[in-house]
C-alpha cells in the first residue's frame, strides 16, 4: 500500500468518525418538498435561468416547474428578474431567503456543537484544520475533480454553493 492510500484511509476513517460525532440530530433532514430543493439547487448550481431553461435542464414540463417556482416566490425563496442581456426575457433566482433556506437545508454538522469542541482545541490547530480542509479540497480541483462545481456570480467563484 502507497503512503499516499494509506493516508486517504486513514482520513476517510476520520472523516467518517466526525460525521457521525457531530451530524445534525436536532430536525428532519430537510425542511423542503423534494421539487422545491430540486429547483432551489438546481438554480444554486446553474445560475439565474429562465422558467423553460430550468425546465429542460431537469426534465420536467414547463408548467409543473412554473408551479414549483410560483409556490417558491410566494415563499419569499425566489424572484423573478430581467435578463440584463435581453430585457425580454424573465429570469428566475433565490433570494436571500432562498440561500439560506438552501444553506440550513444542506448543514449536516451540528455546527453548535462543532464549535464547542473546536473551541477546546489550540486555535491555531482549528485554523490549520480548515486550511488543510480547503486545500484538500482544491488539490481535487486542480487535477479537474469537480471543477463542474465551480460556478461564477456577480463576479464571485462558488463551489457546492460556498463562497471562495
Amino acid at each position: 500500500m502507497t503512503g499516499e492510500r494509506a493516508r486517504a484511509e486513514r482520513f476517510a476513517e476520520h472523516f467518517r468518525a466526525v460525521y457521525l460525532t457531530f451530524h445534525r440530530r436536532d430536525r428532519p433532514r430537510s425542511e423542503l418538498p423534494g421539487a422545491s430543493r430540486a429547483v432551489l439547487e438546481h438554480l444554486a448550481l446553474a445560475g439565474p435561468l429562465t422558467i423553460g431553461e430550468a425546465a429542460t435542464h431537469m426534465r420536467r414540463a414547463q408548467s409543473v416547474i412554473s408551479e414549483i417556482v410560483a409556490h417558491l416566490e410566494r415563499d419569499g425563496l425566489l424572484e423573478r428578474e430581467n435578463d440584463p442581456g435581453d430585457r425580454r426575457r424573465t429570469l428566475i433566482w433565490l433570494t436571500p431567503g432562498g440561500h439560506e433556506a438552501l444553506r440550513r437545508d444542506r448543514e449536516v454538522l451540528d455546527v453548535d456543537l462543532l464549535a464547542r469542541a473546536m473551541a477546546r482545541i489550540p486555535p491555531g490547530q482549528a485554523t490549520a484544520l480548515n486550511a488543510a480542509m480547503r486545500a484538500l479540497i482544491e488539490s481535487a480541483e486542480s487535477d479537474g475533480a469537480g471543477s463542474d462545481r465551480i460556478r461564477t456570480y456577480e463576479g464571485e467563484n462558488y463551489d457546492h454553493d460556498i463562497k471562495l
